[in-house]
């Protein structure tokens, strides 16, 4: 950002002078007010719970313009690495900054299947959990644990070790993934291969057993692949912002990673999907597409308690760039294994008919996101509900580690310490036991 001519001056009505602040202006996006001076100054300090009109960095990774439904990742926009891009170029463009060259693409692929095997000792510390742990539960355990078994990749101030971290981020969290699926179903673990594609191997290691040749479907490969693009980096989302604000204090970035797996694991976040394609089964089961209209009655009635899962967003005010993407996704898939007529598949395009066209949905900007479609796509590629949120965290990993690298290389950075409107008890004197 750059300090521009325009100021803000700040007015007082209990008699404090004004201040006047600079006003910082990025490539894009609104201007920001530089307040760092102002408790300083005013001995003030601002209030924004959730954060929601502040910025808290600044970044070139990923912007969102959310009035346009506009997501561009280093410039690019969304729908243009979806459909021409595979996952492992867009992990190299957020990490450098561009896109990989054919050389450099198969350079950074070979070097990513390279560290994909994981140390043998974690597959025994798989042991540990119960078959029946939530998986994310297990996989913030096990992200947190590769600081344990990768010690050589912990000086945050060695950019050959933030390359290192990345790396094994990147190439183990399938391997991870797919040892805590085969693990809950007391399968066989299949080691990763070097002639298959990332996504390819992942498929493979989550679904293949050793007595059969697995045989990749390039369109469900693509579809993952794809789910991943369109998942990999959001900006300063809950989750990513609680990476930053863990990596600030200069902790390892598989702890930060950790970090952000946690906070990713909470439904408001990571397990919309999840919380779409219930919703589908409920009415599903309930009567199907006949009881459509019934339901999005009383999502409008604001007694009813029920809730429209997987339309409007916090940051797309009129629509998601990838629910369009995500769609055709969910029916390429669904066309390439037979179920054109999947149930929850019209039931989804019946409840986005209505929401497209009923003045209620409209007037509230309520269009279908990404979550509402990639949930029957997962289901339809064999993945399990519980299993949705580490799809997701695989996918995001590579926008975590790029923000926190963005984070722990900028000569303004610093440990994160939010502030507080303190409305408990002033000083009091503590009685005696006796008289309390």
């Amino acid at each position: 950002m750059v300090v521009g001519d325009k100021k803000a001056t700040i007015s007082f009505s209990d008699g404090s002078e004004p201040v006047v602040l600079p006003i910082l202006v990025g490539t894009a996006g609104p201007d920001v007010i530089d307040i760092r001076n102002l408790y300083r100054a005013t001995g003030k300090f601002t209030y924004d719970p959730g954060f929601l009109s502040t910025a808290s960095c600044q970044s070139n990774i990923t912007y969102i313009d959310g009035d346009r439904g506009i997501l561009l990742y280093r410039g690019y926009p969304i729908e243009q690495l979806a459909i021409n891009c595979d996952f492992l170029e867009v992990c190299f463009l957020l990490q450098n900054g561009e896109l990989p060259t054919a050389t450099q693409k198969a350079e950074f692929e070979k070097l990513v299947k390279s560290y994909s095997i994981v140390h043998e000792s974690m597959a025994q510390f798989m042991n540990g959990y119960p078959r029946n742990a939530h998986p994310m539960a297990v996989l913030t355990g096990l992200i947190g644990g590769m600081a344990a078994f990768y010690p050589d990749s912990l000086d945050v101030n060695s950019e050959e070790q933030h390359e290192l971290s990345l790396l094994r981020l990147i190439a183990k969290m399938p391997t991870l993934i797919a040892m805590i699926h085969t693990y809950s179903r007391g399968r066989p673990f299949m080691f990763p291969r070097s002639d298959l594609s990332y996504t390819g191997n992942f498929l493979r290691m989550m679904f293949g057993t050793p007595l059969s040749e697995f045989q990749e479907k390039k369109i469900l490969t693509r579809a993952l692949d794809r789910i991943f693009i369109l998942h990999a980096d959001h900006e300063q989302n809950a989750s990513t912002s609680t990476v930053r604000l863990c990596g600030s204090s200069g902790t390892s970035p598989y702890a930060a990673v950790a970090s952000g797996i946690a906070c990713l694991w909470g439904p408001a976040h990571g397990g919309a999907n999840q919380a779409c394609l219930e919703m589908l089964e409920k009415i599903h089961a309930e009567g199907g597409v006949k009881r459509v209209g019934e339901f999005m009655q009383k999502v409008k009635d604001k007694d009813s308690g029920i809730r429209l899962m997987g339309f409007g967003h916090r940051v797309y005010k009129n629509f998601d760039p990838r629910a369009k993407i995500m769609q055709e996704t969910c029916r390429q898939v669904l066309a390439e294994l037979g179920l054109e007529n999947d149930p929850l598949f019209k039931l989804a395009l019946a409840l986005e008919k209505i929401a497209l066209e009923d003045t209620y949905f409209v007037d509230r900007k309520l269009y279908p996101n990404v979550d509402f479609y990639s949930g029957i796509t997962l289901k339809a590629l064999g993945v399990p509900k519980e299993m949705f949120t580490c799809i997701f965290a695989l996918a995001r990993t590579i926008g975590w580690i790029s923000q926190w690298k963005e984070m722990i290389t900028d000569t303004e950075y610093k440990i994160g310490r939010p502030r507080q409107s303190f409305v408990g008890s002033i000083k009091r004197d503590v009685p005696s036991l006796k008289t309390r």
